[in-house]
């Protein structure tokens, strides 16, 4: 059973630079649900303070990769194979925590589910699903 010790290090040590400079945490990591969090930093802002587009699809593709470890007890290689990201209302505050799910898994293809919400407000920032294909 992986930790959120265990799951950040895995994180630090297999993942791209760019997607490590969101600075991402794992929160929680389980069988039945993954979190992961991010601070909003002048880097991922734009005008206004809003969160680019682009980091919570990054926040929440990551977070669905951890799932599938969550899922499977271990870290394995999964490769996205589509990500769908629904934008809900303007990413602001303090963070953005990431609540990730695995909804199936079958022996080749893997299915979750994450909910981006602002922190401290708890307000739904987006939503995404996504396919991964497991070697």
């Amino acid at each position: 059973m992986l930790t959120p010790e265990t799951a950040n290090r895995l994180l630090d040590e297999n993942f791209a630079d760019w997607v490590k400079a969101l600075e991402p945490q794992v929160t929680e990591i389980g069988e039945d649900r993954t979190v992961l969090e991010i601070p909003v930093t002048p880097s991922i802002a734009r005008v206004g303070g809003i969160v680019c587009g682009q980091a919570l699809a990054t926040l929440a593709d990551t977070a669905m990769v951890f799932a599938c470890a969550g899922r499977l007890g271990a870290f394995k290689p999964v490769a996205t194979t589509n990500l769908e990201t629904r934008f809900l209302s303007a990413a602001r505050g303090e963070a953005v925590r990431c609540e990730a799910r695995v909804i199936r898994a079958g022996r080749a293809l893997i299915f979750a589910e994450a909910t981006l919400l602002s922190l401290p407000d708890l307000k739904p920032v987006a939503a995404a699903s996504a396919t991964f294909f497991q070697p």
